[in-house]
């Protein structure tokens, strides 16, 4: 990653501004003047795991729609990110597909009536998966950082959740809060 140190900020995913048409990722790298893009590398409708399905406030194995993506900064996978939304929101919408969403899942999200008011993100530090491994480039060993977004909209339901995997390597996370 070019050996510059990475601050990852989760405003320009929570929020698309009204006519957005790019890429969030690609826009917040470009302004650091760095290259960032991602690759869908899977999307449709899947048995939600038993962690995703409390987050969503379902039963495991109940049917929720994902998109899986290979994040990448300057050429380089640094992150992978599985979105799941409740199937009664994104089932045969363009976030049950592969192809890029003119103005982004979040303006699509919008569109469709569910607009997000409110996110919670835990993060953790784990080992490894070997897919992951082998996805990021990790060496044996090396841990990843976990971060897990809910979004709730104003009814406190539920609409979307995330879950990153990303070296912790050169990454830093920032949280600004206003408070009042």
């Amino acid at each position: 990653m070019g050996g510059r140190e990475w601050i990852g900020n989760s405003v320009p995913y929570l929020v698309a501004p009204s006519g957005a048409q790019g890429d969030a990722w690609a826009a917040e790298a470009a302004a650091e003047g760095r290259r960032g893009s991602q690759r869908i590398v899977q999307a449709g409708e899947v048995e939600a795991s038993a962690a995703v399905a409390e987050l969503l406030g379902m039963v495991a194995g109940q049917i929720v729609v994902t998109r899986r993506r290979i994040m990448y900064l300057d050429g380089e996978p640094c992150e992978l990110t599985d979105t799941y939304y409740p199937v009664d929101i994104a089932g045969g919408t363009g976030l049950a597909g592969t192809a890029k969403i003119p103005g982004g899942a979040i303006r699509l999200l919008a569109d469709l009536g569910h607009v997000g008011v409110r996110v919670r993100e835990d993060v953790t530090a784990r080992s490894a998966t070997g897919h992951e491994r082998e996805q990021l480039r990790l060496a044996a060993g090396e841990p990843v950082l976990q971060l897990t977004r809910l979004t709730l909209d104003d009814e406190d339901r539920p609409i979307q959740v995330d879950v990153m995997a990303m070296p912790p390597r050169r990454q830093k996370l920032r949280y600004e809060i206003r408070i009042g």
